[in-house]
């Protein structure tokens, strides 16, 4: 690969970066474990370099024996290694232009850096051939392309680092007294205080799950923890939506934050003071960074790009995706349908560890789970999705007959108490706690500050 010129030009390399590495090893062979980090065999260009590096690695995981050229020369010529390394009297040569070992780290990762723009210019190649070839679904190779390109940009020095416990003492203790002293969680909080409680705010790398029955408030959940994360958090937000338009996923934000009855801006029946709250509600909302996809029944392969684009363009933070019963898996129509979901549940917790941010993802509910509390075996189609997920929240309301004068008193101010169900937190507590249901503005909000609304108190968003 190394030896060969790319597009007709000779690709980007250092030999004699390459020879002071090598030269510097052959000196102490400590600068050995110090590059091997981050530096491997195919990050050298000339082909004699590559050999010669890949049988110095060898010799020191199969022998004990101190590493200079007479060792290296017998384990070179036992191993009929030494030609293709350039001979004995060239080896020998590259310890004459290091005069120091000290700079062997900074010569590697020159030559990494080099290695790195040569993958992309390989990676580019290809690209240009996939897309030329009319076989293949042009939406994979988009795909795969930024997998690929995703993968390179996360090469670092160092990304495989091992850790002894006393940096990782020093620097969890500096980050959990940064936390008490400033109170600010290492998780995006949804502001709404009990569910904040419990998970610390939603963490990157994470796959959230939020599973409910038809009806109960998956979308208006998942929109109302946005709407707290863009307005009282100002993080950058992006949500799929694959059953809502964004023109509708927009009115229901502005009636939630404007408090308008729904049914009067569907049914064109605004007050002059309701539209002035719209219009204020709007100007709050217009500089929030919330960037809504809702193609239906989208394609896996284009949410992963869609995705990435957002993370890209916009460095969003929390992704929702509503939901995953509408994601097109592209799998073989002979696969059942319980395994396309387990698809596109390990792809998106592949994708929340690739973009460094929760995923928060809805899913329906099966039957079973009708007028009684769900499970995580409750979840609809479910396969692998109990298993992916690092966080399961659960949505569920009493419809019995027995209800309380508070619970009729707050069914005539279209209040719905609303479970809560933490069913799952893999890196915390579960639990239950309620939120209160504001079904007229179709938001989700704390039964406390419901109450307060009861009382005609009206404290403002």
């Amino acid at each position: 690969m190394a030896s060969n010129s790319m597009l007709g030009r000779v690709p980007p390399q250092n030999e004699e970066a390459e020879r002071a590495v090598l030269g510097a090893i052959l000196l102490n062979d400590k600068v050995l474990v110090e590059v091997t980090d981050f530096l491997g065999k195919d990050d050298f260009y000339r082909v004699a370099h590559q050999e010669l590096f890949g049988a110095i690695v060898a010799f020191r995981q199969e022998s004990s024996e101190t590493l200079d050229l007479i060792t290296l020369s017998s384990y070179l010529k036992a191993h009929d290694l030494l030609d293709k390394c350039g001979g004995l009297s060239y080896i020998s040569t590259l310890t004459s232009d290091v005069p120091t070992t000290t700079n062997a780290a900074y010569y590697a990762k020159i030559l990494k850096a080099l290695a790195q723009r040569r993958k992309l210019l390989l990676f580019s190649s290809k690209l240009k051939d996939n897309a030329y070839d009319e076989s293949q679904d042009i939406q994979k190779v988009i795909d795969d392309g930024e997998q690929a390109l995703s993968k390179l940009n996360n090469e670092t020095a160092g990304s495989d680092n091992y850790y002894s416990i006393r940096d990782l003492i020093t620097t969890t203790i500096s980050d959990i007294e940064e936390r008490s002293t400033t109170g600010i969680k290492n998780g995006f909080e949804t502001a709404f205080a009990p569910l904040d409680s419990i998970t610390g705010g939603f963490k990157k790398q994470e796959l959230i799950i939020v599973g409910a029955r038809p009806s109960i408030g998956k979308t208006a959940f998942a929109l109302s923890i946005a709407l707290n994360m863009i307005v009282k958090k100002k993080y950058r937000v992006g949500f799929f939506s694959l059953e809502m338009s964004a023109s509708s996923l927009m009115e229901r934000l502005l009636t939630g934050h404007s408090r308008v009855d729904f049914s009067h801006i569907r049914k064109a029946t605004l007050k002059h003071s309701e539209m002035n709250s719209i219009i204020d509600a709007s100007g709050s909302l217009y500089d929030a960074e919330f960037y809504i996809q809702d193609t239906p029944n989208m394609k896996l392969m284009e949410l992963r790009a869609q995705a990435r684009r957002m993370k890209l363009e916009h460095d969003i933070q929390v992704i929702f995706v509503d939901y995953i019963g509408l994601i097109d898996a592209e799998a073989d129509a002979r696969i059942p349908r319980h395994e396309q979901i387990s698809i596109i549940s390990r792809s998106l917790k592949q994708l929340a560890r690739e973009l460094d941010i929760p995923v928060v993802c809805l899913s329906q509910v099966g039957r079973q789970a009708d007028g009684v509390e769900p499970k995580l075996a409750d979840l609809r189609d479910s396969g692998s999705i109990e298993q992916d997920a690092d966080v399961v929240i659960l949505l569920h309301r009493d419809v019995g007959k027995n209800r309380t004068d508070d619970e009729d008193e707050r069914r005539k101010n279209n209040i719905q108490e609303t479970k809560i169900i933490m069913a799952k937190n893999r890196n915390g507590e579960t639990g239950v706690f309620s939120l209160a249901f504001v079904s007229n503005i179709v938001r989700f909000e704390e039964m406390e500050f419901s109450n307060k609304y009861i009382a005609g108190n009206n404290p403002n968003v």
